[in-house]
């Protein structure tokens, strides 16, 4: 998604899991190897290295708002969030190698990790649009729509209020 939603504004795109793979390795070995705390500590400096090019478009792992410096960097950014119904994820989902969906029905787990998460990702959107169905161009469409549009002027998010 976010790799079409660059090409549509003309500006270059950076995916933080593939920057974090490309210097580490894939993502399940780190977490093998090096635990999820070197990762998370990788992802933070691939976020920071990315929103530091300007005006790009920048595609997060689910878990980078974990970090609280993360969020604070992105309430200076203006901020999509996609959404998909559950049904829609089973599907995506199946036999994955994600490592915190491993052990148990990724489903299950893919519904607890976003609860826990959810007010974090809510706490750092402008936007919210949901991918669960119509055409994949509609939403890039959509997207590319609100990001040529000047910024609304509202209250600065405090990342920080809403967590957990």
């Amino acid at each position: 998604m976010g790799r079409r939603v660059s090409k549509a504004l003309g500006i270059d795109f950076i995916d933080t899991d593939t920057a974090v793979q490309r210097e580490h390795g894939p993502i399940e070995q780190i977490f093998q190897t090096h635990g999820e705390a070197a990762f998370r500590a990788w992802e933070r400096a691939a976020v920071r290295e990315a929103l530091s090019r300007g005006d790009v478009v920048v595609s997060l792992g689910g878990g980078a708002v974990l970090d609280a410096d993360t969020r604070a960097d992105l309430a200076e950014c203006r901020v999509v969030m996609l959404t998909v119904d559950p049904r829609v994820v089973a599907g995506r989902i199946h036999g994955t190698t994600r490592p915190l969906l491993a052990g148990e029905d990724p489903l299950v787990r893919w519904r607890r990790i976003w609860q826990e998460r959810r007010s974090l990702y809510e706490s750092v959107a402008d936007i919210t649009i949901d991918t669960s169905t119509g055409h994949l161009q509609h939403v890039v469409d959509e997207i590319a729509t609100w990001a040529r549009r000047e910024p609304e002027p509202t209250e600065p998010r405090d990342p920080e209020k809403e967590q957990s």
